[in-house]
């Protein structure tokens, strides 16, 4: 009876060792939809709410999550930047390797102090960036962001209908992922923390 137990122990750990190196033996499985594109992401420059003309190519070397919004937004504009808020403190100390971007879609009122007030709201590290209706036009065409003009209250004025993702380029400048709407910030977490490796 002793051997018996003995056998199914030794088994039972094995098994258990066998599943362990299986796991981690598996490829990752993103959580955001995966880009494959040799070419780099579309570059831009705007005015950042830092008070610089900020780019895409000063963030060489860090994740660039963008996402494209505006500050009189009810709801999605809010509860996506709440989520990678959340992702970064999930992040630790490699969401210093990581910058969140705001692109406004709102031009006409969105201008760099209340971009940096609004972003600050979220995360001192979160940096909003706007420019002409034209340059913002170009930017959003170029990442496949649709947003158009829409009905809004007497207190909010006019809404921006718009495409909620956000897109996540890599160190080297390449587009790599894209999170759709609603994304928990654990799921932006655990993804960014792969690509950090």
């Amino acid at each position: 009876m002793k051997k018996r137990w003995q056998f199914l122990l030794g088994a039972m750990v094995v098994l258990g060792i066998g599943g362990l190196a299986f796991a981690r033996l598996r490829p990752y499985s993103f959580h955001g939809t995966v880009i494959q594109s040799p070419q780099p992401a579309p570059g831009f420059e705007l005015q950042g709410s830092n008070g610089q003309r900020i780019g895409l190519e000063d963030y060489r070397g860090k994740l660039v999550l963008l996402f494209f919004g505006y500050t009189y937004c009810p709801d999605v504009c809010p509860t996506t930047l709440a989520e990678l808020a959340q992702a970064m403190k999930l992040l630790g100390p490699k969401a210093e390797q990581v910058q969140v971007i705001m692109i406004s879609l709102d031009p006409e009122r969105d201008t760099p102090e209340r971009l940096a007030q609004y972003v600050a709201h979220f995360s001192p590290a979160f940096l909003g960036a706007t420019g002409t209706g034209d340059e913002i036009a170009v930017v959003a065409t170029l990442y496949g962001i649709f947003f158009a003009k829409g009905e809004g209250t007497r207190a909010t004025g006019y809404s921006v209908d718009h495409t909620a993702s956000v897109m996540v380029i890599d160190e080297t400048g390449h587009l790599k992922l894209v999170f759709p709407y609603g994304t928990p910030a654990e799921d932006i977490a655990d993804d960014l923390d792969y690509l950090l490796r």
